[in-house]
C-alpha cells in the first residue's frame, strides 16, 4: 500500500505502470483519476486545497487499509494533491489490485467516495466573482451509506 499527499503533479501513466508492476498474482487493476473541473456560469480560476500534514496521511492510510482488508486486495494506492490547482489538473488518483475485478472496482469506488466526503482536505474555489469554501454535498454523503 502507498499513500501520498503531495503538492506537485503526478504522472498517471508512470503511477499506473509502477503500481501494476509485480502483481502477477492479481487479475485486476482498477484506477481512477479525479480532475479539477470548471464551474458552470462562474468560471473557476483555481481551487486551493489545504490539509494537516501527518493527520491527512494517517486518515488516508487507515481507509486504504480498510479497503485492503474488506475486499482482500493485493495492493492499493492513494495519491491526493494539495495547493493551488487549476481546471484540467489532476487532483487525485486511486488504484486497487485484486484477484477479481469486482473487488477491485468496489474497493476503488469505496476509496473515491471516502476521499470525496470524509478525507481531511479543505477546498476553496476561486472564481471571477470571489472565493468560497466547498461545502459537503448531500449526494456525496449519501454515497457513503452503501458501504
Amino acid at each position: 500500500m502507498r499513500v501520498v499527499v503531495q503538492e506537485q503533479p503526478f504522472d498517471i501513466g508512470a503511477e499506473t505502470t509502477n503500481f501494476a508492476a509485480g502483481h502477477k498474482d492479481m487479475g485486476a487493476i482498477v484506477t481512477f483519476t479525479g480532475i479539477v473541473r470548471d464551474l458552470p456560469g462562474d468560471p473557476l480560476q483555481a481551487m486551493e486545497i489545504e490539509h494537516y500534514p501527518g493527520m491527512t496521511e494517517a486518515a488516508l492510510t487507515e481507509i486504504a487499509q480498510t479497503a485492503i482488508d474488506r475486499w482482500k486486495l493485493g495492493d492499493a494506492l492513494v495519491i491526493h494533491r494539495y495547493g493551488r490547482l487549476v481546471p484540467g489538473e489532476m487532483i487525485m488518483m486511486v488504484a486497487t489490485a485484486s484477484k477479481h475485478r469486482k473487488n477491485a472496482f468496489e474497493a476503488a469506488e469505496y476509496l473515491m467516495d471516502y476521499l470525496k466526503s470524509r478525507a481531511p482536505f479543505w477546498k476553496r474555489e476561486i472564481t471571477d466573482t470571489g472565493e468560497s469554501w466547498v461545502a459537503s454535498k448531500v449526494e456525496d454523503e449519501d454515497a457513503l451509506t452503501r458501504w
